[in-house]
């Protein structure tokens, strides 16, 4: 029996593909970043979990700007995160298959439970 695949409404589609990259690309390494402030004994600004998110969401539109407008510099970009056919979950689901992101998620949980322990 075919399935007919109908794809998602443009700006849903960035909307979700936003919302992934900096969920899943740059809150750990913000998260890391203040941790390791906190670690160093520096307690400036206000928020941090303002100062996190504000910094993801600025990276999210910087990787997304910057893959748009120059397709060979596309390190933190992931096309899959963009692509209207899939849905949420399989968004993830193909972006946990590649083997340079379970390198990458296994760095990141090392890291902050690392830092979460020295710092307390």
């Amino acid at each position: 029996m075919p399935f007919v695949t109908i794809s998602k409404p443009s700006p849903l589609n960035w909307l979700e593909g936003f919302a992934l990259t900096t969920i899943l690309q740059g809150l750990p390494i913000f998260a890391a970043a203040s941790l390791m402030v906190k670690l160093l004994g520096h307690d400036y600004g206000g928020s941090h979990v303002l100062t996190i998110a504000l910094a993801s969401v600025f990276y999210s539109i910087l990787v997304i700007a910057s893959a748009s407008a120059f397709p060979k510099l596309r390190s933190g970009y992931e096309a899959g995160f963009f692509d209207a056919g899939l849905s949420f979950s399989e968004k993830i689901a193909h972006w946990r298959a590649k083997p340079t992101t379970s390198t990458q998620l296994m760095a990141s949980v090392l890291l902050l439970s690392l830092l979460a322990t020295i710092v307390g």
